[in-house]
């Protein structure tokens, strides 16, 4: 569990701190407890959001509340998983227009997490079976989804032309711009977990010799074109970005990333953007060590003097871990992912002391209403 064995603060059950106010950019939250972005993979093979969203997202809305949707492709070729919801077609923005309106008629905020996965996709998620992009081709290690949820080993990517990175900058602009069309508060710039803005930053995925590669600057370059972009949009207020360092999901390693993200984590900063979200490493055992990431036990501490801002803690938490780097100041509020699939009351129980339900690991991808919508509540009721 992160932080617990950094934290020596005892709590007292009460939930005081998680349970408080507070001002995220433009968004005036009313308790800390935020539910993060979760890829169910449920959407419709068009990449409009399942008919179930708007009733999945509006049971776990409390008035004053944060909830971040799940990662959402910037077009198709961000895609990277079957059934994931996109936000670059009139019937995909209509389709969030929907989970917008139910999420908001509960007092909730809500924002987009913008999404491209870059070689993680497969060819049959492709327009025209087109290779997946990357920095580089460099093929991950692991096994990629194919469109009918299959199990192949991952392609060698194309490498991105200057001009096809300007066209990706471009959609990401677009699907800022859709997200306003479709009522959202803000958008989250998903930098993290493997995905083609790490693949940049991170010089295991990223052997470019031109201004996208080589030094930190240059590979950080396209984060913040795209941050840039998405800002012509949105005020910087109701822009975050999420990382994940020292993190190999996806086949990541970089040869110093406490100078990489070192580099990121203040800049981002400096912009003044609404958060940053980072995800703890939650298994230590998996962190590969051929790689040497030298990873430390919680990235929220190491990086916390670069960012001014508010910060989100995400990855394996209880309430009381929660309550003890809200207690300490190393994050702002924390992120409960699986709890929240679980339990659509969250809040209510981790403010109580209630039990939780458990997730059924079955049901988590894919499907229907069985494991999205039927959780119960704490009186009993589904809905």
């Amino acid at each position: 569990m992160p932080l617990v064995f950094l934290i020596k603060i005892k709590t007292t059950g009460h939930l005081m701190k998680l349970n408080s106010t507070f001002k995220l950019g433009a968004l005036a939250l009313s308790h800390r407890i935020v539910m993060p972005p979760l890829t169910r993979m449920r959407a419709g093979a068009d990449g409009v959001p399942s008919p179930f969203a708007a009733a999945y997202y509006a049971q776990r809305a409390t008035p004053g509340g944060l909830i971040i949707a799940e990662a959402t492709q910037i077009s198709q070729q961000g895609q990277g998983y079957p059934q994931t919801p996109g936000i670059y077609t009139d019937q995909q923005i209509e389709g969030w227009t929907q989970v917008v309106k139910a999420v908001k008629g509960k007092g909730a905020h809500f924002v987009l997490q913008l999404w491209h996965v870059g070689r993680i996709s497969h060819s049959s998620l492709q327009e025209g079976g087109a290779l997946p992009v990357a920095p580089s081709a460099i093929a991950p290690k692991g096994n990629a989804f194919t469109s009918t949820f299959g199990r192949v080993p991952h392609e060698v990517p194309h490498a991105l032309e200057q001009d096809e990175i300007k066209d990706i900058v471009a959609a990401y602009k677009r699907a800022a711009e859709n997200a306003m069309k479709a009522g959202f508060d803000g958008v989250e710039i998903h930098a993290a977990n493997g995905y083609l803005l790490q693949q940049f930053l991170e010089d295991n995925s990223n052997l470019r010799q031109d201004i996208y590669g080589g030094s930190i600057e240059n590979r950080a370059r396209l984060l913040f074109e795209v941050l840039a972009a998405v800002a012509q949009v949105w005020p910087l207020d109701r822009i975050g970005v999420r990382l994940s360092p020292y993190s190999d999901v996806g086949d990541m390693a970089d040869s110093d990333p406490a100078a990489l993200y070192t580099y990121v984590i203040t800049k981002l900063s400096q912009q003044g953007i609404a958060y940053l979200d980072l995800i703890e490493p939650q298994a230590r055992a998996g962190l590969s060590a051929e790689k040497n990431l030298a990873a430390p036990e919680s990235v929220c501490t190491l990086f916390r003097p670069m960012f001014t801002g508010p910060l989100i803690a995400s990855g394996g938490f209880t309430a009381q871990t929660a309550e003890a780097a809200l207690n300490a100041g190393i994050a702002d509020l924390v992120g409960f992912g699986r709890m929240f699939i679980a339990n659509p009351d969250l809040p209510k129980r981790l403010v109580s002391g209630a039990a939780l339900n458990e997730p059924n690991p079955k049901t988590i991808y894919g499907g229907g209403e069985a494991g999205y919508t039927d959780y119960e509540f704490l009186d009993g009721q589904t809905a």
